[in-house]
């Protein structure tokens, strides 16, 4: 059973587990487990997806329960008119003071970017909290530092977050189109658990029937309590309840 998180006549939101597709894709033509048909047998009634998430990708997912209110949605979402927050562990330590990405991006990240157009792209991030873990990825160090971060995504590009962190040189971990496999697999033998350390933590809108804003939350799974258990964190910003260990 999915994890609903808001439902009313014209909408509802689910916090999507890692590792599950929102829908039938022809890149994972093997899995039998989506998003879209699980929530519309849970609810007993057809639903549109307005959003996606990666796959590996947890947290707030939306759906209309009408293509009026489909079209509604995706238009917000176009426009900008829905504020995405996003908790992400990334290589490195970026810096203290945070920043805005403004990187354009390529329409379709699985093709190469030449000659595609490149899109207005913009990602505002602030630093959390930062650890080193004994963790010698590299040669000449001992061990390798990681950090938490918030990102907020002022537009709406496919793989934004992601490709935005490795322009940066701090890639998501976890992330095995755009990050780095060896670092990849040393943190998930630290931890013991493999995963893209993306969370959709909160989404804010206005609901289109309505007019109401909505905040729907979706707190850190246990698995990120794994990050505080694991080193001595410096904490930049003090921890709230969608940051682990909390």
């Amino acid at each position: 059973m999915l994890n609903i998180l808001h439902l009313d006549e014209q909408l509802a939101a689910i916090d999507k587990p890692a590792g599950l597709l929102v829908h039938r894709s022809a890149l994972d033509a093997h899995e039998q487990h989506f998003a879209l048909q699980m929530l519309r047998d849970q609810l007993g009634r057809p639903v549109w997806p307005v959003h996606r998430l990666d796959k590996g990708t947890s947290g707030v997912l939306l759906f209309a329960l009408s293509a009026e209110m489909a079209s509604l949605l995706g238009q917000a979402f176009e426009t900008g008119a829905m504020a995405k927050r996003y908790i992400a562990l990334v290589r490195g330590w970026p810096a203290e003071r945070g920043g805005l990405i403004e990187h354009p991006l390529a329409r379709d990240p699985e093709r190469a970017s030449a000659g595609q157009e490149l899109l207005p792209s913009r990602t505002a991030w602030e630093r959390l909290g930062r650890v080193e873990w004994p963790l010698a990825v590299d040669p000449r160090f001992e061990g390798s530092r990681y950090a938490l971060l918030e990102a907020r995504p002022e537009t709406g590009r496919r793989h934004q977050i992601r490709r935005h962190f490795k322009h940066l040189t701090h890639p998501i971990i976890g992330d095995a189109t755009h990050g780095k496999g060896p670092l990849n697999r040393a943190v998930a033998g630290f931890l013991g658990l493999q995963r893209l350390w993306l969370h959709a933590c909160a989404l804010e809108l206005r609901h289109p029937a309505s007019g109401a804003m909505l905040r729907l939350q979706a707190p850190l799974g246990p698995e990120w309590q794994r990050l505080r258990e694991r080193g001595e964190w410096l904490w930049d910003a003090a921890p709230d309840a969608d940051q682990p260990g909390t």
